[in-house]
């Protein structure tokens, strides 16, 4: 039967596993926050198309108006990818160092919409989270002074 300090060692390498994940998958959403930036290009094209006559005056120039929404959804998207990755490693972080529990409990309940890393990763924050033994880990990490790293 395991004593407290092997579960409280188990609970620490978890959450040690978690935050790592939580780094990796946040680089996954950085990464696929760049896709939407497709949308600015060819909504750029649109709005350069429809500024020059076209080759054949059989042609329509596309309006200016669908290039400039395709820019904005564009940049709304990307935006939202780059808070979204960027808020899973403050929670990577605050896992690593057992602290904002609810932060990261909310993070990981609204990562699992990020399919299908984030789905997996969210579940298993979620269970490991709501353990009572985890629970104490962040409780008593509050009560402890931050400590101070040595930095090259």
């Amino acid at each position: 039967m395991a004593g407290p300090a092997h579960q409280m060692n188990q609970d620490a390498e978890h959450l040690r596993l978690l935050s790592i994940f939580h780094y990796v998958v946040g680089g996954v959403a950085g990464f696929c926050s760049l896709f939407p930036l497709l949308y600015t290009a060819v909504g750029f094209v649109f709005v350069a198309l429809s500024h020059h006559p076209p080759a054949h005056p059989a042609q329509e120039v596309p309006p200016a108006a669908l290039g400039w929404l395709f820019v904005g959804l564009g940049i709304f998207l990307f935006m939202l990818g780059a808070v979204f990755a960027l808020t899973l490693v403050l929670a990577g972080r605050s896992l690593s160092r057992r602290r904002h529990y609810w932060f990261a409990f909310v993070v990981a309940c609204v990562e699992c919409v990020f399919i299908p890393f984030g789905t997996i990763l969210g579940v298993f924050t979620i269970i490991v989270l709501s353990r009572e033994s985890v629970k104490a880990l962040f409780s008593t990490a509050a009560t402890q002074p931050p400590v101070e790293t040595k930095r090259l």
